[in-house]
């Protein structure tokens, strides 16, 4: 929990676009980290799902501009109290568009209130809550399934909820599982997994795929999971040690991703090892009051904006008009702006009622850096 400590956030525009730079303080020690905006390979769409609305939402045609105000050194104000027990209150919003794809192969799932939506649910801390982004290709089978069952595969698991990162793991295992013995589901039909489960103010991220999940920290992007690309060298070297190659970006020259659920048509029989991975990456946080709210995105955003971005176009539309929904549409249209080439779906989910605190300049701040002459001393000096 945040105790009294006055965060410093710099956010400078680069190249005209909002690839920012963050820059926290405490006790004048400034750390410096610069995020670049990645332009990744877009993976060709799979064969038309069997049913699926072309368009989940109305598109806006408005165009999302001036979303990064260039604003200077700033501080945000702290917590009044440093005593209190945070005790999140969720509430999000989701947005989708089918983009320049022919078809609408995502799917998603927002539950704020867990213990509403689950028939039994006596021995869950409280809150809680679970979302769930579901990037499918080769159709909407294996996305719509995954969606439908994979939390009730996970609270169903006998370790859940004392053990929650092995029954989300073999959530996972028997979501896959079961994609293969369903005779009605295509066997080529996949889909990546980004979910996040909340207990109390215990979060939970798990993924499978290149979908992202995005904290807010007071305005500074924290990445909560990795972008399993098959390029990644982790990935690559556990897919070439199984016998996997990668063209071109594409795993055996077919999918842009390393893992997946479904997709057993690369995968073989059940129980052998593929170089295609269904096994989840898992991360778990406590929640604070610094941590003001978490966007989940498929590739289709993250090929266009970087992490920060996202968090800095949010934060801004949160403290206009509070609306977690008017937020992810937001993002989607400023992606379609940017000419994603796929499939959009963002939520944004919220842990207080509140928008995020207002942003003061310091008064009393003083911005530190090397001269010319000392940075030749230091040039010198590690060239020796």
């Amino acid at each position: 929990m945040a105790q009294g400590t006055n965060a410093s956030l710099q956010i400078e525009r680069l190249d005209g676009g909002c690839n920012s730079t963050c820059k926290g303080s405490v006790s004048a020690m400034e750390d410096e980290k610069d995020e670049n905006l990645d332009n990744l390979n877009q993976m060709s769409s799979g064969k038309p799902p069997r049913n699926v609305k072309m368009v989940r939402h109305c598109s806006s045609s408005a165009f999302f501009t001036d979303f990064e105000s260039d604003i200077g050194i700033l501080e945000l104000v702290s917590p009044s109290s440093e005593n209190s027990v945070f005790l999140p209150i969720f509430r999000s919003g989701s947005w989708s568009e089918k983009g320049p794809k022919q078809y609408m192969e995502d799917e998603h799932i927002c539950v704020d209130n867990l213990h509403e939506h689950l028939v039994t649910s006596a021995d869950l801390p409280s809150p809680g809550a679970f979302y769930g982004v579901f990037d499918g290709h080769g159709g909407t089978d294996a996305a719509y399934f995954t969606r439908e069952n994979i939390l009730n595969f996970i609270v169903e698991d006998s370790q859940f909820p004392s053990g929650t990162k092995r029954a989300i793991k073999s959530a996972f295992v028997k979501t896959d599982h079961a994609l293969a013995d369903t005779k009605s589901i295509d066997s080529s039909s996949g889909t990546t997994v980004l979910m996040a489960l909340i207990l109390g103010r215990a979060m939970l991220i798990a993924n499978a795929g290149d979908s992202r999940a995005v904290l807010s920290k007071r305005g500074r992007a924290v990445e909560l999971s990795k972008d399993h690309k098959p390029n990644c060298s982790s990935e690559r070297q556990r897919i070439e040690r199984l016998g996997g190659i990668i063209y071109d970006g594409y795993l055996n020259g077919q999918l842009s991703v390393a893992r997946a659920l479904g997709d057993w048509h690369i995968k073989g029989s059940k129980g052998s090892k593929s170089p295609l991975s269904s096994e989840p990456e898992l991360k778990e946080i406590n929640l604070t009051e610094e941590d003001e709210f978490l966007i989940l995105g498929c590739d289709g955003l993250w090929d266009v904006m970087s992490s920060q971005c996202a968090v800095t176009i949010v934060r801004k539309e949160l403290m206009m008009h509070n609306d977690p929904e008017r937020c992810s549409k937001a993002l989607v249209t400023e992606a379609l702006q940017r000419n994603t080439c796929d499939n959009l779906t963002v939520l944004v989910i919220c842990f207080s009622p509140d928008p995020p605190p207002k942003i003061e300049i310091p008064k009393n701040h003083r911005r530190r850096s090397i001269s010319a002459e000392g940075l030749d001393r230091l040039k010198g000096i590690l060239n020796n």
